[in-house]
């Protein structure tokens, strides 16, 4: 089993957001758009970092404390509970038991990320893909590295690469698009986002993420779709229902445009966006 720490349609013209009103709430959008699939850059979660699992976890490591890969699960979960010094005590001693255990020093580049030690990070990523160049999940983890660092470029080549290893995962064109967003390529972005939906149709950052390079062409309608998709999946999504109210209020319809950013403003009172836009939409005299 890989444990890890990980996790079309298009329309007719190229436009760009500033040929409509609001273009930069979109662009702000687009922006804070930097995270989402269960994958490397996956953040805590509850299950995996709760006590009862760490502590069943740690029965099987007392039961076998040679086992390189009970280590490595180990690591994972306390990662996953940020508790990063624990993680890096886990991926140590894997790695000290298996010198060749390419999984646990992606794993371990992860939670260096998390404490800010990227050259680590940088040199632990290299080691796993020199170990196993067919790890996929390591290049989209350098690729993120490479991309908080500014070095698109690198980024990009380590993407492309993760998806010739591995077509059927989403987390490398999740990530690719991110960075077509950024450099306003939005049709490569939605052919990205496309691949993304089809491997993991029930995850909602892509539909999101989508949707905003539709709103950024002018694509109202269909950012529209997939925003509703969004919200259908996952009913607590804030961001979903601004969004949702970003794209009726182009397509003229202020009043449930107002309605979608208060559902966002129930969900998370202090998200300013959706306060902001109901302000803009709240009928005359309210």
């Amino acid at each position: 089993m890989n444990v890890s720490m990980l996790m079309l349609r298009r329309p007719g013209g190229s436009r760009t957001a500033g040929h409509f009103i609001g273009g930069s709430l979109i662009a702000l959008a687009l922006a804070g758009c930097q995270s989402g699939l269960p994958g490397p850059e996956a953040g805590i979660d509850p299950a995996i970092a709760s006590p009862a699992n760490i502590a069943s976890l740690s029965a099987v490591v007392s039961q076998s404390p040679n086992d390189a890969s009970s280590y490595n699960v180990r690591g994972t979960a306390y990662g996953r509970a940020g508790r990063y010094e624990d993680a890096l005590a886990d991926f140590n001693r894997a790695i000290q038991l298996n010198p060749n255990f390419y999984q646990a020093y992606s794993n371990r580049a992860l939670v260096e990320r998390r404490m800010k030690q990227d050259q680590k990070a940088l040199a632990d990523y290299n080691t796993a893909i020199q170990l196993n160049p067919n790890y996929s999940d390591a290049y989209v983890g350098r690729a993120n590295l490479y991309r908080s660092q500014g070095q698109v470029d690198l980024a990009l080549a380590d993407l492309t690469r993760a998806i010739q290893l591995e077509p059927n995962d989403p987390k490398g064109y999740y990530n690719r698009a991110l960075i077509y967003q950024s450099q306003n390529r939005h049709d490569d972005a939605i052919q990205d986002l496309t691949a993304a939906t089809t491997y993991a149709p029930n995850t909602v950052d892509p539909y999101l993420s989508r949707g905003l390079s539709y709103l950024a062409m002018g694509d109202y309608k269909a950012a529209l779709d997939d925003f509703n998709i969004a919200v259908r999946k996952d009913k607590q999504s804030y961001l979903g229902w601004t969004y949702q109210g970003l794209a009726l209020e182009k397509l003229g319809e202020p009043g449930k445009a107002h309605d979608a950013f208060a559902r966002a403003q129930i969900i998370n009172p202090g998200y300013v966006p959706a306060r902001d836009g109901m302000r803009r939409t709240a009928p005359n005299g309210a």
